[in-house]
């Protein structure tokens, strides 16, 4: 097992003014800018060997250790250590303890590797600290944020090119909103949605300045609900939390066997609702590339269904949503262009690093309903973009997003997504070629689930006792969590798990291994040899079930 390096001993450094401005400029020495630019010489023009030379899968030390080592917590008054030492120990001592996302065998999660020239640009970015909250601060940058977001939004919604010529740098109108990510552009459109669902009226001022009580009072209800699909992310139920309504109130909505919303029980569940008379429904959420399974709902008919009864359609598209830059399989997200408001991750299947989200709005007056100034820095009559984002300050994440698409195109993006939805497919024959292993939910994009299910097994679950099935998924349910740790703390691959609810099986009874398929260094060979490990830690661990 590797060990953390004790830090090593420096000479006293003093904090002083002649000091303090010399490195607030410039490297301290020449030591200091040496070795700066060796590692980052590494990173700029080498970055995947770099990663695969200093972080592992996961390094094999246990989280104790780890914990041990840092739980000094005083800030020393001076200096503890040069800028070579700090570079050095992140290099040395941090990196071989974090996780290489961007390892081919690294296929269990939503984070994968970035381009090369992802890093160039953020450094870029990170040096011109923009501060997109206010022109004052910004200027140019929110100029092209504003550009950056109307061609997402046309991606989207494909308006007229008149629409576009209108809204592009309209100060009045916002077609849309970097964010931090996917929660929070959920968050971002549910509360547009609430806002405009619960809206002044009658000597009402509206929910946003009266609260929930007196909304409820004045529109003559006693709740308000958002409806979503089972398999609609955990953020839909923070917004619940925040936004007041409760997440209780974020109400699960069946799925079929595709794991895609049931159309016909949530047609029921608004004719219910509206016959109770005294229950709001703020929004239905679509889910374009569920977290778990990888399923787009049926937009187009969800669509036509907020339509004939007059509620806000919000997409959540974070995963699946850079999908529509390809023309090979955009007909996936058929209907998002009937979406009243929609979510997409930049750091996701756009490739960026971590921190980038965006939230879009067919009518680009509806973020006038979360509109807030300030004085001191966003004055009414202003045009500045913090006006109507959750976010005070914000970096110009949409800099890195408009150099990627300059950089890449849809063309190269589509190449990527194809290449992930492709090898998913892939993935799911050889896992139906396969005794020991067992399909659980096909790939409809990049992601699917399957776990280890050997022959005899499979057998009896076509019994039709309900009891020795349940016992066999009990039994497979503990398998299933070995293998997946096993293969996590062996640091040569990683995939990840959920439970899902199969059929009639008990909710979350069905422990599941899951992948994405993101790297395009990711192939057939690569999956072969996750999959044989996972077989070599299934016989050697549980040999009498064979």
């Amino acid at each position: 097992m590797k060990k953390i390096n004790p830090p090593k001993k420096s000479p006293e450094l003093i904090a002083d003014w002649q000091t303090l401005q010399r490195i607030f400029i410039r490297p301290e020495n020449d030591a200091a800018h040496a070795t700066l630019l060796k590692y980052m010489d590494q990173i700029l023009f080498g970055l995947h060997d770099f990663l695969k030379k200093n972080v592992g899968i996961t390094e094999e030390i246990s989280l104790k250790e780890l914990s041990d080592s840092c739980k000094d917590t005083t800030i020393s008054k001076n200096p503890e250590k040069k800028l070579a030492d700090v570079i050095t120990d992140l290099v040395k001592n941090i990196a071989p303890h974090a996780v290489n996302v961007a390892s081919p065998y690294f296929i269990g999660h939503m984070t994968s590797a970035i381009p090369f020239f992802m890093v160039h640009l953020k450094t870029i970015v990170a040096a011109l600290n923009q501060n997109v909250v206010k022109l004052e601060t910004s200027k140019v940058v929110s100029i092209v944020e504003k550009q950056v977001l109307a061609k997402i939004h046309r991606l989207i919604y494909n308006k007229s090119e008149h629409f576009y010529d209108i809204h592009v740098q309209n100060t009045c109108t916002s077609l849309g909103a970097f964010v931090e990510g996917g929660t929070t552009a959920n968050l971002t459109a549910l509360w547009v949605a609430r806002n405009s669902a619960l809206g002044p009226k009658n000597g009402f001022a509206g929910v946003e300045k009266e609260g929930l009580p007196a909304a409820y009072n004045a529109y003559g209800i006693e709740r308000a609900v958002i409806l979503v699909s089972r398999r609609g992310h955990y953020s839909l139920r923070k917004s619940g939390g925040v936004l007041g309504i409760g997440n209780q109130n974020i109400i699960p909505m069946n799925v079929d066997e595709q794991q895609k919303i049931d159309t016909t029980s949530l047609q029921k569940m608004i004719r219910e609702i509206k016959q109770k008379n005294n229950i709001k429904i703020i929004a239905l959420v679509g889910i374009a590339g569920t977290t778990e399974t990888g399923t787009v709902d049926p937009l187009r008919k969800l669509g036509e269904i907020c339509a004939e009864n007059g509620i806000h359609f919000h997409v959540d598209a974070a995963w699946g949503g850079p999908v529509l830059m390809s023309d090979k399989y955009r007909n996936f997200l058929d209907g998002i262009e009937l979406a009243d408001s929609v979510t997409i991750d930049g750091h996701k299947q756009f490739y960026m690093t971590m921190g980038c989200g965006m939230v879009y709005f067919k009518d680009p007056t509806r973020m006038d309903a979360i509109a807030y100034h300030a004085n001191y820095v966003n004055r009414p009559g202003s045009v500045d973009l913090g006006i109507k984002s959750l976010a005070g300050s914000r970096e110009a994440t949409s800099l890195i997003l408009d150099s990627a698409l300059k950089i890449m195109g849809t063309n190269g993006y589509a190449l990527l997504l194809e290449h992930g939805i492709e090898t998913a497919k892939q993935f799911a024959e050889e896992i139906k070629r396969r005794p020991c292993f067992e399909l659980v939910t096909p790939p409809m994009l990049n992601i699917l689930t399957y776990r280890v299910c050997p022959p005899k097994m499979q057998e009896e679950l076509k019994k039709d006792d309900e009891n020795i099935k349940n016992l066999i998924n009990k039994k497979l349910n503990a398998i299933n969590r070995t293998v997946q740790r096993v293969q996590r703390e062996t640091g040569k691959s990683f995939v990840s798990r959920t439970t899902l609810n199969i059929g009639n099986m008990p909710e979350g009874n069905v422990v599941v291994l899951r992948c994405a398929i993101m790297n395009p260094m990711t192939d057939m060979k690569i999956i072969n040899k996750i999959l044989d490990e996972q077989e070599e830690i299934y016989r050697s661990r549980f040999a009498d079930d064979l």
